[in-house]
């Protein structure tokens, strides 16, 4: 096949793509070596219209193309969407709604993060070729089987989604994707403001001097990995941040006796940069660090305990349902749970709280107990003997 490379073309096939009730999506891009992702590649698919766009060509404006990604009156399917997502917002064009089949295959019965072509080869009985997986999608020109491997994962996507539909809206389980998908096209998350950064982190500590290092190193090594356009981890990696907002170096000394940072650091073109976050973020910490939300309720001593049977509980649950766990609840939800009834976490509302989560505060009351029945877990009801009257 030949793939779409003027504006022209592009035009002409995204005017038979308005007014479809849906339109396929894929993209192939390289980011292994960069901090933005190069989008190599758009794969389209609607109806009888199908192509592949070629953003890389000389003079291409993907514009006719990004106004149907956020054309309201289109659904856009994709498969684990978020780096397509993530692409799409990068270039103003939210693809808004949209329809996730991975997410949609753990409410379907499918397990958690199902692979593209597994779920071809479960619900459509397709084998795909998988031989172009790993190639280099900016090299040009493209292969005739890089072109038909690429524009299978929409042609097979489009044949899905209205089965995978059916069988949500079937079961009654079309609303439980609803928040998720909602969640997918949240702009916050993929948030890119250098002074944000640190949210996407795991700050081990809460105290003022702390934070504000942690805040002002996490903002540094973003705005130099954007500048540079190079990954986060070749700046400096996650545990780096954690022990210079630890240990608070201020000179090149202290910085290289840290056992996290490369060896030679404070001498590289990013040293000076860093040490100098450091100090800036030292003159004030009070004011410059960020407020972190802590748990309401200090965490119980029988907390942890808690938390494994309701895994054990959650699963139970799950395979009852016949859908993957990650969708009902995570681990911070549970352990959230454990330590608060009344804790603001999604599996204690909705969908989730009649699935599960009505029985997790059961069974912290001591209402349900968990049985082994051969290699199964039940799980059964506690029926209480009245306590008998005392003698007079």
């Amino acid at each position: 096949m030949t793939p779409i490379t003027t504006t022209a073309e592009l035009a002409v096939f995204c005017d038979k793509l308005k007014g479809q009730p849906f339109v396929a999506v894929d993209t192939e891009f390289m980011r292994e070596t960069t901090y933005w992702p190069k989008l190599c590649l758009i794969q389209a698919a609607a109806g009888s219209a199908e192509a592949c766009i070629d953003p890389l060509a000389e003079g291409m404006d993907l514009e006719p193309f990004l106004a149907i990604m956020r054309d309201q009156s289109i659904l856009k399917v994709f498969h684990a969407a978020r780096q397509d997502v993530e692409i799409f917002n990068n270039l103003q064009a939210m693809p808004r709604p949209l329809f996730d089949t991975q997410v949609a295959g753990m409410a379907a019965g499918f397990g958690e993060q199902i692979a593209y072509d597994a779920l071809v080869r479960q619900m459509l009985k397709i084998e795909l070729d998988k031989s172009s997986r790993f190639t280099d999608w900016a090299r040009r020109p493209l292969s005739e089987n890089q072109l038909t491997y690429a524009i299978a994962d929409v042609t097979h996507l489009a044949a899905l989604y209205p089965i995978l539909r059916e069988r949500l809206e079937s079961e009654g389980r079309l609303g439980w994707v609803t928040d998720e998908m909602a969640n997918l096209t949240d702009p916050a998350i993929y948030d890119v403001e250098p002074e944000n950064a640190w949210k996407r982190l795991r700050p081990r500590k809460h105290a003022a001097k702390y934070m504000a290092v942690y805040k002002a190193v996490a903002a540094w090594r973003e705005r130099t990995a954007q500048t540079r356009d190079q990954p986060r981890g070749r700046i400096l990696k996650d545990e780096a941040i954690d022990e210079v907002a630890t240990q608070a170096p201020t000179d090149a000394d202290q910085l290289d006796r840290l056992r996290s940072v490369p060896k030679g650091f404070s001498g590289s073109r990013f040293g000076p940069d860093l040490l100098a976050a450091v100090r800036e973020a030292l003159k004030d910490p009070e004011a410059y660090a960020p407020v972190v939300e802590r748990n309401r309720t200090a965490a119980s001593p029988a907390a942890g305990a808690v938390v494994e049977l309701l895994k054990v509980l959650l699963k139970a649950r799950a395979e009852e349902a016949g859908v993957a766990s990650k969708l009902i609840a995570t681990v911070s939800d549970l352990e959230q749970i454990a330590n608060d009834d009344a804790a603001e976490t999604s599996a204690l509302k909705g969908w989730r709280r009649e699935a599960f989560g009505e029985d997790a505060l059961k069974l912290k009351r001591g209402e349900l107990a968990l049985v082994l029945d051969g290699a199964r877990v039940r799980v059964v009801e506690v029926r209480r003997t009245p306590k008998a009257a005392s003698a007079g």
